[in-house]
Formats: structure tokens, sequence, C-alpha cells
């Protein structure tokens, strides 16, 4: 199967849209530049899902749900945010169909809504309307709402996972009380973000703050997690962003502080996305197809029998249950294919096409022996392995794959962060190299405007633990203080 995968080398592209499919992530839908998400791809969703909805809850969130639909009117109430999602709004301006009476279902043009409704592409103006009518004191703050829903940009271009013009997401939505509040929760989804990055999709990320450039519309300050792919590029895989009051201003949202004054409120707004199944393909995947992060695998374990007839399946079958239990108490989910339609070679190719962290092969002869062959689909390393404690010995196995695909990437990022000290060198570096550059930036949009003009790079970020050097900006020549990330990135 592995066959009808592009390589890497030849089409970097191409491999990532031949795993997406091969592997029956998703697929393109009869709707332009949407996708079907498929059984295998929102399994794994749904278990990044679960995961960080555990983490918004632990740290004091609650879900709620908003309109799909958002008035017009609100957009134009925030200039910046209005202005930065413009060209990507759909909008509803009718409500009803009709039949031409030559059997052809049209628009009734006198069903024109009196105020066009935007397919939200994001949902703080809504919410901010609404926060209005739950916020009067400071007794009703903080607020912490997340939101499990769909949102809708209208890309041009797209490819399925990382750039859709729906996808899915959660978008969290916070008011408090002061600035500095507000500020500390921003930081601290970063964090939760950076902690599922790289504890449970093993993608090593840097931590930053954008540039006034790259900012979300509307917000003061932006911070992000940003990733390294394998071909060089960077992916960002979370945001966070300090809202201040502009929300609040721009929808009258004020509260009486415990002094008796009336203030507006301070806002954070963060949200990941369904383009962390591309980051998952695109940061651990080979030619071979898939590789899922042990935690994140809807299926850990997967065990195929080797057997001749009936008498033979049902021993193997006997054992297996009886490892399948034991597993599953250990907190291991396990599939047992024994599927007497396709041969065992057939599902070894399957399953690792599909990334399933371990197989297990189980004939008679290894009964006999008291052992099993444990292939591994990170290294593909094939070990004939002890029936005795081979429960434990999974669940350590496990852990280690968990850790070694993390150390892989943290391995080629690191080895793909490089120092340029001239505009020559970052260009040289952008066309051979790739990964993050790291350079002075004389901190005007004007010179990150040419830069990206002129390369296609932009700056990824500013890393939360830079440290501080006088240079001279790699484009103007003029002082800087710092070394900033910049990348060619999806």
């Amino acid at each position: 199967m592995s066959k009808e995968i592009t390589s890497r080398e030849a089409d970097y592209s191409q491999w990532y849209n031949d795993i997406v499919i091969k592997a029956d992530l998703a697929e393109h839908s009869a709707v332009r530049g949407c996708m079907v998400i498929k059984p295998n791809g929102y399994a794994i969703w749904e278990k990044m899902q679960a995961v960080l909805d555990k983490m918004f809850k632990d740290t004091g969130h609650q879900n709620a749900y908003f309109p799909l639909f958002i008035p017009k009117s609100f957009f134009s109430k925030e200039a910046s945010h209005v202005e930065g999602f413009a060209t990507e709004c759909a909008v509803v301006t009718h409500y009803r169909l009709k039949n031409d009476g030559n059997g052809n279902i049209v628009v009734d043009e006198t069903a024109k809504l009196e105020e066009e409704l935007i397919v939200r592409p994001t949902s703080e103006t809504i919410i901010w309307n609404t926060y209005k009518g739950w916020i009067q004191s400071y007794r009703d703050l903080p607020i912490l709402i997340n939101q499990w829903a769909n949102v809708v940009r209208w890309e041009m271009r797209t490819r399925l996972f990382l750039r859709t013009a729906e996808f899915l997401w959660q978008e969290g939505h916070t008011a408090h009380a002061t600035a500095e509040e507000a500020i500390e929760e921003t930081e601290r989804m970063l964090h939760i973000y950076a902690d599922f990055a790289e504890n449970w999709l093993a993608v090593p990320v840097v931590r930053g703050r954008k540039s006034p450039n790259e900012r979300f519309a509307g917000a003061l300050d932006t911070y992000c997690i940003e990733a390294l792919m394998q071909d060089g590029k960077a992916l960002q895989a979370g945001t966070s962003h300090f809202l201040g009051q502009n929300f609040a201003k721009a929808f009258d949202v004020k509260f009486t502080g415990k002094d008796g004054k009336l203030d507006h409120v301070w806002a954070s707004s963060w949200g990941v996305s369904t383009r962390l199944m591309g980051a998952l393909i695109m940061a651990h995947s080979d030619d071979s197809g898939l590789i899922i992060p042990p935690k994140l695998a809807p299926i850990q374990v997967v065990i195929v029998p080797i057997y001749k007839g009936d008498e033979d399946l049902a021993r193997i079958s006997s054992y297996v249950n009886e490892l399948t239990m034991r597993l599953k108490g250990l907190g291991v989910s396990v599939k047992y294919d024994d599927r007497d339609t396709q041969r065992p070679g057939f599902k070894f190719a399957d399953y690792e096409l599909k990334g399933v962290p371990i197989r297990i092969a189980i004939g008679g002869r290894d009964l006999e022996n008291k052992t099993v062959e444990v292939a591994r689909r990170d290294t593909k390393l094939k070990q004939t392995v002890p029936q005795e404690g081979l429960d434990i010995y999974i669940v350590k196995l496990l852990e280690d794959i968990q850790q070694s695909m993390f150390n892989k990437a943290l391995a080629y990022r690191d080895e793909h962060i490089t120092e340029a000290n001239s505009y020559e060198e970052f260009k040289e570096l952008l066309d051979t190299k790739a990964g993050f550059i790291a350079a002075h930036w004389d901190g005007t949009p004007e010179t990150e405007q040419k830069i990206k003009e002129e390369t296609k790079a932009t700056i990824r970020c500013i890393p939360l633990d830079n440290k501080l050097e006088d240079g001279v900006c790699i484009y103007s020549g003029k002082p800087s203080i710092q070394r900033v990330l910049f990348a060619r990135a999806y």
C-alpha cells in the first residue's frame, strides 16, 4: 500500500494529500473548499477534543454554544476586526427558495433579509453582544466560556485539514475585571496549548508573541505556538489573544467595580482547530503512511492472528481475548482483527498505512513457544516478545513510542533553527535549509512586509524566552535588540 503514496522527497504536498486520502482521514466534499472528515480522522479529532476539553474544565472553563449566524451590523462595531475578516465572510441574504415554474429551484427574490447574516468566521462579536446582558457587576466576573463549533472562512485555495472553507475548532472567550487578569488568562491558555502539543501530539513548539502585522484582527496582543513540519515550513498550531477592552467598548459591556466605578470589561480569546490534524500528519508520518502518537491513537494496539483452520484460530482467539481484557484494564485501546476476508499481509500494510502504533502478530507456533511478534509503527522495529508480562511490556512500549516521536521531532526542529546575520544569508537559508531562521528585525511593519513580499517568509513569532542582544536588522540595517523567528509557513 505504501507504494501508492508519493514520497516526501518527490513531492511533499502530494505526499500529504496521499496520506490524508489513503489513510481514510478525510476527503473533498461536493461543496467547494469543504471536506468530509471520515471516521478514522474524526476519531483522532475526538481524542484531541476530549483531552483539550478536560484541560479547559480543569482550569475553570465551561462550555456553551452561540449562534452560527451573526448580524452584519455587529462586525462594523469593531473596525480592525471587520477589516481582518471582510474578504473571508460568507453572507446569507435570503431566507427562502421557490420553484420557478420550470422545475428549477431558485432563490425567492421577495424573501430578502432585512439585514444580512454572516456565517461565523469567529464569534467575538455575537458573544460580546451576549455578554452585555450577562455582566453588570464585578461579581459577574470572570466569565470563562469555551465553545466547540464550526466556522466558515471563504478560502480560495484549500487543503484538507490545513485550510478549508469550513473547519472545526474550539474558541474560548473570557471576560475579566482587570487587564492583568485578562493577560494572565491569555498566557495560561497559550501554555495549555503548548502542553497539549508537546505531551499529546508529540510536536515541539516555540511559544511566542506575534508581530503587529500577524496579530489577530481586533487584538492588542497575540500569543502563539509555532511548530516545524518535516519540509521545513512552519505551522501555527494555536493562538491566544489579549483583546484589551476593544470588544467591550464596541458592544458597551461595562461593569460596576468594587469601588463603585463603572468600567469596560477586559477580554481574551483563544482557539485551536482541525489544523492540528495537519500538524500530526506532517510532523511524524513517513513514506509508508500515517504515524499517530499513542496518546491520540484511536486504536493503540492491533492484534492479527495467523492461523490454519478454525481450530487454530479458536486457540489463538482464546489467548487474545484474555490479553485484550488485560490491556483494556490498563487503559490500552485494542482491536483484534480476525476477519477471514483479508490475508495477514494486507492487514499489516493497512494498519501501517493508518498509523496504529503497535501491531501484534500471533500464530500457532507462537502459542507453543509462548511468544508473540511485536512491531512498532514509528521505527518499524519487530521483536519476538514473551507472552508473560506482555501487557506491562505493551504499556511501557506505548510510552516509549510517544517519547521517541517527540524526541525525533524535537531534534529535527532544533537542527533547523539557524541564525542569519545578513539578508543574503537569510535568503540563501530559506532556499537551502529552510526551517526557522533567527534574525534581527527593526520592529517596523514596513520592513516585515517588504521581507514577506520578497521572500514569502513571515515573522512566525517573537519567542517568549528570547535573550536580548544588540544587532542590526538584516533588511534595513537599523538597530535591534533581539532576534525573531522567520519562516515560510502553511
